[in-house]
């Protein structure tokens, strides 16, 4: 689109010529831009996930695991699911689980894993950027290693008075050991403590393993009363 604007108006800057555009047509090419980008992620994702092992291992991380006990029973989601390690771990543990994802290679293995462990799971393939969380219908969220700062206030929606929400992923002090990575995809030290305001703040964490810098949250959403 950009090599055919610039052969139509070829004096012209790209902003003035987008300044000619109607809005129907700018929301137009924003949503085509926004359905290519979530294709290329669905073919990288997709692509990643034909691997015969489990990219990520098949456990779930430590600090769902140490702190299990102290989340509500009930329906809960699992955002970027990925292959399933941690909202299979949910189901075994006799939560609902749904899990969303964009990828369908990543969803073939989680169910695998769940059948392996007896249990089951729903999934929904869904790019996050456009998925639309349901308001009030959660009791836990989970979401680990993916970063999409707008997702917070949605998932505040979605949860229900007195529902949590478990989050974990990396921090900028990950870039010591993946310098290539972009840093819009790192939280900022201490910043995840500021993404959930209004919530009580059960666990925090951050960690430097050695390989790997990340941060960790467990928080609770206030529960409403009628006066």
């Amino acid at each position: 689109m950009m090599m055919i604007r610039v052969a139509l108006f070829p004096n012209f800057s790209k902003i003035f010529v987008l300044g000619l555009l109607t809005p129907f047509v700018l929301v137009g090419f924003m949503a085509i831009g926004s359905s290519w980008a979530a294709e290329e992620d669905k073919e990288r994702w997709n692509h990643k996930y034909t691997t015969g092992n489990y990219l990520f291992g098949r456990d779930p991380i430590q600090f769902l695991t140490d702190h299990v006990d102290l989340l509500p029973k009930g329906a809960a989601l699992d955002l970027a699911m990925g292959e399933g390690r941690n909202g299979v771990f949910l189901a075994t543990k006799g939560f609902q689980v749904t899990g969303v994802d964009i990828s369908e290679a990543g969803f073939k293995k989680a169910q695998a894993l769940a059948s392996e462990k007896g249990v089951t799971i729903t999934t929904l393939v869904a790019d996050l950027e456009q998925y639309i969380l349901p308001p009030d219908t959660f009791d836990l969220i989970i979401c680990t290693y993916y970063l999409q700062r707008d997702l917070f206030p949605k998932i505040a929606q979605a949860l229900k008075p007195g529902g949590m929400v478990l989050i974990e992923t990396y921090t900028v002090d990950h870039l010591q050991y993946r310098p290539q990575f972009n840093r819009i995809f790192l939280l900022e030290r201490n910043e995840l403590l500021t993404l959930l305001p209004g919530f009580r703040v059960l666990r925090y964490q951050e960690v430097d393993s050695g390989e790997a810098a990340f941060a960790s949250l467990l928080a609770q959403k206030p529960i409403q009363t009628t006066k």
